[in-house]
């Protein structure tokens, strides 16, 4: 079966059926299909849009693209849960979920990707913590499981490759926002790992993929009803993303902000709601608690005393980590030579904030990649980042830059001004829970 007929055939608005796209898969497996192949079939699928029956049948093949993890033999003593989120700048919940429901029983093999486009991987925050394995091998991810309850990781050469050749690609080939795509590629994956139970967080608001509701709830309806097809128990949460997640976006500055919420030393207001209803959703479909407040109180319990601390420190050690990272992060994570406050040019009330440009602006310090085989630099980024609806003055810090050199900081901080807008009127106040989403809504 030639590439470029099928190719054309979805070029020309066809249907694919299976066996053309099981060739496709088979294809960014094996190499058969070239670079300039996989990425015209990406734009495609991008153009012409997959139907639901072509999305299941992409998602089953590219999760039969490698191994098919199998707990049962673990006889883990709780149910395999997971989250994924579609991308924001500063998502950083993943760090504290994982090892929250953990220590509430469950078991999390969270299988993470890199950046795409403009927002900001799980993955590329781990590679600033030295050793840590985004890419063990699948004993060693069990070995984590068992011995932590939780394992942050990528892909790896054995679980859906198909989907990390081609995730490759969609970012550089401006294909991302594509929810059969999307869907495909994050549930190829959950599937792939094993999971009873999966919750959703779909990002909705100028730094998102899915920037109008509408097409967010598309996209959390679409990823229920194919996960739900395939016998994974799914709920979806719709969420906000017309500002930063917390208060940080980079790498090594997540993963210091990830620990401060960790220890209770700061746990920024919608970081927390949205890591709290999120936990909780997996307690219930894990059946780890009966109702939303059980659950509620369980994952408060677990940050208060340190259990969800200690469940990550463990996770680190397990995949390669310091064992001391907890209680050493600074001596472990790089640091950015230059760091520059940007300072309010006028008082007022912050009714604007750019957060699309602000996650690209990360990428241009080299937080992030333009092309995939671009390298991190993980020391760079953005702390202390003012919310939406905060009233300032003038000369007042909007942020602190984490740049490489001087030409770098100076250039963000005068670029970052102008993606924060400061008026008169104070905003109306927007939740950062917008909308649940499962089967049968």
């Amino acid at each position: 079966m030639l590439a470029q007929e099928i190719i054309r055939s979805k070029r020309d608005g066809h249907a694919l059926d299976r066996a053309q796209i099981d060739a496709f898969v088979r294809g960014l497996v094996d190499a058969s299909w070239s670079e300039a192949q996989a990425a015209a079939m990406a734009m495609a699928l991008f153009l012409k849009g997959m139907s639901d029956a072509e999305t299941v049948a992409l998602t089953h093949a590219m999760t039969r693209s490698g191994e098919v993890l199998d707990w049962a033999a673990a006889a883990l003593p709780g149910p395999v849960l997971d989250k994924h989120s579609t991308g924001g700048v500063g998502d950083k919940v993943s760090l504290m979920l994982a090892p929250i429901v953990a220590a509430c029983g469950g078991f999390v093999p969270m299988i993470s990707g890199r950046g795409l486009g403009h927002t900001g991987g799980t993955l590329d925050k781990f590679d600033s913590v030295p050793g840590y394995q985004t890419a063990p091998p699948v004993a060693r991810l069990r070995e984590a499981l068992r011995g932590a309850g939780c394992a942050i990781v990528g892909q790896t050469a054995e679980i859906a490759p198909a989907d990390r050749r081609l995730y490759a690609i969609r970012d550089v080939t401006g294909t991302v926002e594509s929810i059969p795509l999307i869907t495909a590629s994050i549930l190829s994956k959950k599937l792939a790992a094993g999971l009873q139970g999966l919750v959703m967080d779909v990002k909705t608001g100028n730094g998102a993929f899915a920037a109008g509701l509408p097409m967010a709830q598309s996209l959390a309806q679409s990823l229920v009803q194919v996960a739900e097809g395939a016998g994974l128990p799914t709920r979806a949460w719709i969420t906000d993303m017309n500002q930063v997640l917390g208060r940080s976006c980079g790498n090594a500055v997540e993963v210091h902000e990830a620990l401060a919420f960790l220890q209770g030393r700061e746990r920024e207001p919608r970081l927390l709601e949205v890591t709290r209803m999120l936990s909780a959703e997996l307690l219930l479909i894990g059946g780890l608690a009966r109702e939303l407040d059980e659950a509620m109180q369980c994952v408060d319990a677990v940050l208060a005393d340190g259990r969800a601390l200690e469940r990550f420190a463990r996770m680190v050690a397990a995949l390669g980590g310091p064992i001391d990272f907890v209680e050493r992060a600074d001596a472990y994570l790089p640091i950015a030579p230059v760091r520059r406050p940007v300072l309010a040019a006028r008082s007022g009330y912050v009714c604007g904030i750019a957060t699309r440009e602000i996650g690209l602006l990360v990428v241009e310090l080299g937080g992030g990649r333009r092309q995939a085989s671009d390298a991190v630099d993980h020391r760079v980024g953005l702390s202390d980042v003012i919310a939406l609806g905060r009233c300032i003055e003038v000369g007042d810090p909007i942020a602190v830059v984490h740049a490489a050199d001087e030409a770098s900081a100076a250039a963000a901080c005068a670029r970052l001004a102008a993606l924060i807008d400061i008026g008169e009127i104070a905003p109306p106040a927007a939740p950062v829970l917008i909308e649940r989403m499962s089967a049968t809504s």
